[in-house]
């Protein structure tokens, strides 16, 4: 069974393209964070690459030698920004690994001991509070 093609007109796409709003949080020549909409737990941002690539699985590896410590720095300001006691990164890569959106993206959630995350259900947060949380992890990069 083949990999479909990467589809330049995913939501990702459209956001790097500036079709779509974001609470963005960091960019660079390679990559760009911002937050999660529907986030699990307060401060889940996503870290892409703006060279499309479907996943990790058809990614090239110059793009995610670029993307790795960029997720790394996110994971820090994150941990900082909300002080928690650790951070939970995540990246799927097809269906049936849970993949929703097939632009390459790494999940980084800052967790608190005993809080679990909340479900992926689709429902977006308030614009208010994504924009505050997105102004603590700047803080926290500066």
């Amino acid at each position: 069974m083949s990999t479909p093609a990467y589809d330049p007109s995913n939501i990702f796409a459209k956001i790097l393209k500036g079709e779509i709003p974001s609470h963005k949080l960091y960019e660079d020549d390679d990559t760009v964070a911002f937050m999660d909409v529907m986030p699990q737990a307060p401060g889940h941002l996503l870290v892409i690459p703006k060279q499309g690539s479907r996943n990790l699985l058809d990614a090239d590896p110059a793009v995610l030698s670029k993307l790795m410590p960029v997720v790394q720095k996110l994971a820090n300001a994150a941990k900082t920004a909300f002080a928690a006691d650790g951070v939970f990164i995540a990246q799927f890569n097809e269906p049936a690994a849970g993949q929703t959106v097939f632009h390459l993206h790494f999940h980084v959630i800052p967790r608190h001991e005993g809080q679990p995350l909340k479900p992926h259900s689709g429902q977006m947060e308030d614009q208010a509070v994504l924009a505050a949380n997105a102004d603590k992890i700047r803080a926290a990069l500066a």
